[in-house]
């Protein structure tokens, strides 16, 4: 069985954490060492009755020193990267724990859900409407001609509590009988988890539903 000092573990471990700048500032030097030598045995080996002009030399060098930036550039850009992703990750963290608003799936689990209607200014009537996770209609519920929070009991049309499971909301504007305006409607979940997803923040709600952080339109500190 090999066996592995302690130093050869930490310098294995060093390399594996080496960062792409670094990484790439090496391959850069060595790449620039043989690139001197490469012009030095071009200059020593060339034909002296047709020798290459310094304008020449001076295009290589110019090349080179142009990769040499392009390298740079992009290794800035991945770290601003890293830091704008950081610190993303901080600010979402604060918000684990928080109420999100967002058009959203919720889940219900006996505790009321807070719906944040946003009508139509021209409705004279309006009305929410409650969807269960196959998108069957469950409940509808003639709400003010407001935008206040509206606390939906997790009642079905009977006036029995549905099942615990997953619920979507939807708000309809009514003009004289007839639906001028149908929309999602926004709702507060509490954010359980916060995840980078590619270029995005993406929030996990009680309950298991995901909304990007970006659709999230208010945040409040849960009921007590």
């Amino acid at each position: 069985m090999t066996t592995v000092s302690p130093a050869t573990a930490a310098a294995n471990a060093a390399a594996a954490t080496q960062s792409p700048a670094a990484s790439s500032a090496a391959v850069l030097s060595s790449d620039f060492e043989t690139f001197l030598q490469m012009l030095t045995a071009q200059a020593k080996y060339q034909d002296p009755l047709e020798p290459v002009s310094s304008s020449e030399y001076a295009a290589q060098l110019a090349q080179f020193s142009m990769v040499e930036q392009q390298v740079f550039t992009n290794d800035q850009l991945a770290l601003l990267a890293g830091a704008i992703g950081g610190n993303a990750m901080t600010t979402m963290a604060n918000w684990v724990g928080m109420e999100a608003r967002a058009v959203a799936s919720v889940a219900f689990n006996g505790q009321p859900i807070t719906i944040a209607p946003n009508p139509a200014s021209a409705a004279n009537r309006v009305e929410m409407v409650v969807y269960d996770e196959s998108g069957t209609e469950v409940a509808r519920r003639e709400l003010p001609v407001s935008a206040e929070n509206y606390e939906w009991d997790g009642r079905d049309q009977t006036g029995a509590e549905v099942s615990s499971g997953t619920y979507s909301f939807a708000i309809e504007s009514i003009v004289d009988g007839e639906v001028i305006l149908a929309e999602p409607a926004e709702v507060y979940a509490r954010v359980i988890e916060a995840q980078i997803v590619g270029a995005d923040t993406v929030l996990k709600l009680q309950g298991g539903t995901y909304v990007l952080s970006d659709r999230v339109t208010a945040l409040r500190e849960p009921p007590a």
